[in-house]
């Protein structure tokens, strides 16, 4: 995979805590809302933005239209003093769809489909649940995206999206990717090449 150079910082923020987060269940392609800890994280987004970002007119400002991701956008703007639903967003930035495994925990999947858990723990960047798709897959559709931006940005979408981003600019391996922890209500930095979690 060759590795992705932005020419701006990249603000990536994982959309707030759902009730499914808390339960961990798969969400995916499931338009899953905030809950109250999810809405407390967003607006801790826009704390640790406002501490980053000198002015806030030359970011851009794109996102997931997905509920969760939208929520959490809103958000942060307002605590941002801008307006709530003045920004983009790109189908392309949804989360990796898990196909007929969504809804379930993994431990879950792992009784009801033990053998294709196996298959997917030996190799995530590349598995595709039932019905679902890679996270391979999935940088493919989001790699158009990353190539399109021109200014500073603020992105607001998903763990897997993140996980995504971090292979596309080259930070981890593939395989490494598809399993960092990506946390809610901090602030992924991407600049120079280098990813840091503020």
């Amino acid at each position: 995979m060759t590795p992705i150079t932005l020419s701006h910082r990249l603000f990536l923020v994982r959309h707030g805590e759902t009730d499914w987060n808390r339960e961990g269940r798969l969400q995916g392609g499931q338009d899953i809302p905030l809950n109250a800890l999810g809405r407390e994280q967003a607006a801790e987004a826009a704390g640790r933005l406002r501490d980053l970002v000198q002015g806030y007119d030359g970011l851009d400002f794109i996102g997931s239209p997905m509920q969760r991701a939208r929520e959490t956008m809103e958000i942060l703007r307002h605590q941002l003093g801008l307006p709530p639903k003045e920004y983009r967003t790109d189908e392309r930035l949804k989360e990796l769809t898990f196909g007929k495994w969504e809804g379930f925990t993994w431990r879950e999947v792992r009784k009801a489909e033990r053998e294709l858990a196996l298959v997917r723990e030996r190799d995530k960047w590349n598995f595709v649940p039932p019905g679902g798709e890679s996270y391979k897959m999935l940088a493919e559709r989001v790699r158009p995206v990353l190539e399109g931006l021109s200014r500073e940005t603020v992105l607001v979408s998903h763990g897997g999206v993140a996980r995504a981003v971090l292979a596309l600019i080259g930070e981890v391996s593939p395989g490494e990717a598809a399993m960092v922890d990506i946390w809610q209500g901090k602030i992924l930095m991407i600049s120079s090449g280098k990813a840091a979690w503020v």
